[in-house]
C-alpha cells in the first residue's frame, strides 16, 4: 500500500511556519526599560537608526511601547543618534 499523499499547500503552510521569538524584557523579569542602557537599546535599532518591529525583535506589545520611549528619550538626550553616522554630514 503506498504512502497517503500529502498536500502541497499543506507543506508550505508548515515551512514557513517558525518558533515565536520570546520577549527580552520578559525573560529576565526587567520591571522598567532605563533609557540609560545604551548598549541594550542600541540592539533594538537598524543600521538606519529606526526602530526594529515586534516581528523582527519578538518583544511584546507592552515592552515594545516602552522600548519606543525608552529610545525616543535617549535620543533627545543624546545618547542615540537620531540619524545613522553616515547620513550625517
Amino acid at each position: 500500500m503506498p504512502p497517503p499523499v500529502r498536500s502541497k499547500k499543506r507543506d508550505d503552510f508548515y515551512r514557513d511556519r517558525r518558533r515565536r521569538k520570546v520577549c527580552a524584557f520578559c525573560a529576565d523579569k526587567t520591571v522598567q526599560i532605563d533609557y540609560k542602557e545604551v548598549n541594550r537599546l542600541r540592539r533594538y535599532l537598524s543600521e538606519r537608526a529606526k526602530i526594529e518591529p515586534r516581528r523582527k525583535t519578538g518583544t511584546c506589545a507592552g515592552h515594545q511601547r516602552e522600548l519606543a520611549v525608552a529610545l525616543k528619550r535617549a535620543r533627545h538626550v543624546a545618547l542615540l543618534p537620531y540619524a545613522p553616522q553616515h547620513l550625517r554630514p
